[in-house]
């Protein structure tokens, strides 16, 4: 594979001085060397099982946490919101509760965040508690209230909940920009009984998320200049999470959602929704970002694809064509059938696009482009190359459907 990092046109986002141009505020600092360190982050304390939800006053007690605000969905206060505002109360630990409007814009962070300034005292942390969005959203307003977040998902569909960063969207969600924090969540709560509950769309989706996180370790790890969202040098603990997490996925997957379907929470499902939530969260962001994500941000360009589509669903897709990229076609080929086999997208039809549609494609090639992190990539990128990847991987996909058929695909979709 040919490595053009140096090419700054096709270089990695530089640690520090690179910092406004990407819209990012990172973690890592300039050494007085001018090497570029290496950073691991993870969650201060990670909680996975059945019912743990229920617990949630009593492990905030744990961490010193004596008051909080909760961000969590009209849906979920009927819901699972209900147990763990119960948790509180029980551990006497006091919550402002605000509601979330659906979208993580600027708008409706400053709106939650200007609400808990307005108190005589703020509150010790910020529970968000819900999808990926309401997740990123609440870590943000954490952020700006200078406050840990503590993170309960309602879904193990991406890897959102581990992480210091957080995707920002227009009000019409379409991806606008990235926050990172310096720090991560200090506690993510995962209740495997209500993940289990959530359609089966929702961890396939999640599964998505989670595979490009080895693919894009790999390609960073080819490229000595490739950066990480702290703005750092990748680790190699970074790196050998990310292998685990795919390899995960691919051992689990299948077995995962046959637990799913027959109602039952068991090894398999456990191990998914861990390689999921904390492998693929830790993977990402101390292994790397590349393509896969560049893509996937990119399709939110098309209104209807964002609209429609999940985050993990659009990242299965990134993974299809970046491995097409990198002209890794065996590999291209295995996951091309797990995805399949599982349900995810494979081509561009999955996503409601058509390859003749050359106007949506160009514009999801041009987005891609002006993805931060696409400079990881250990070889040349240009428009041509996008372009050409996205058409080759959909080839694959309709060779794979039309060989096997879309039984997976459609029970989760329906007719979409």
């Amino acid at each position: 594979m040919t490595d053009n990092s140096q090419d700054p046109q096709h270089s990695a986002p530089q640690s520090g001085n690179d910092e406004q141009a990407m819209g990012l505020e990172l973690f890592a600092l300039p050494t007085p060397s001018q090497a570029m360190p290496r950073v691991f982050g993870s969650p201060r304390r990670y909680v996975q099982a059945p019912g743990v939800i229920a617990q949630t006053g009593a492990y905030l007690r744990k961490l010193g946490f004596d008051s909080c605000a909760v961000l969590l969905s009209a849906r979920s206060q009927r819901a699972e919101g209900a147990d763990l505002l119960k948790s509180l109360a029980h551990a006497g630990i006091p919550a402002t509760i605000l509601t979330f409007g659906g979208e993580c814009s600027f708008e409706e962070i400053e709106k939650h965040a200007d609400v808990l300034r307005a108190q005589e005292t703020p509150p010790a942390t910020v529970i968000a508690l819900g999808g990926g969005k309401v997740v990123d959203a609440g870590k943000c307003i954490a952020h700006r209230l200078a406050v840990p977040a503590v993170v309960v998902p309602s879904l193990a569909s991406n890897d959102a909940p581990c992480s210091a960063a957080s995707v920002i969207y227009t009000p019409e969600g379409v991806s606008e920009t990235f926050e990172v924090f310096a720090e991560n969540p200090a506690l993510v709560l995962v209740d495997t009984a209500v993940i289990a509950a959530a359609p089966a769309r929702y961890l396939v989706a999640g599964m998505g998320d989670a595979m490009a996180t080895w693919y894009e370790a790999r390609a960073c790890s080819l490229n000595p200049q490739a950066v990480t969202t702290f703005g750092a040098s990748p680790t190699l603990a970074g790196a050998a999470i990310a292998e685990l997490c795919a390899k995960t996925i691919y051992s689990d997957g299948e077995a995962a959602l046959a637990a799913l379907a027959s109602g039952m929470i068991d090894d398999a499902l456990e191990r998914v929704v861990e390689a999921n939530t904390l492998l693929s969260g830790i993977g990402f962001e101390c292994g790397g970002l590349a393509a896969s994500h560049g893509f996937a941000q990119a399709y939110t360009v098309i209104e209807h694809v964002h609209q429609r589509y999940l985050h993990g669903e659009m990242v299965a897709m990134g993974v299809l064509a970046q491995l097409a990229l990198e002209g890794w076609d065996d590999e291209a080929r295995r996951a091309t059938e797990f995805f399949a086999r599982i349900g995810l997208p494979v081509h561009l039809g999955h996503l409601s696009l058509s390859r003749d549609d050359q106007e949506s494609i160009f514009a999801v090639v041009g987005a891609a482009l002006e993805f931060p992190f696409m400079g990881n990539m250990p070889m040349e990128v240009s428009a041509e190359k996008l372009h050409a990847a996205i058409l080759s991987a959909d080839t694959l996909g309709r060779e794979v459907i039309e060989a096997r058929g879309h039984a997976a695909y459609l029970e989760i979709h329906g007719d979409d």
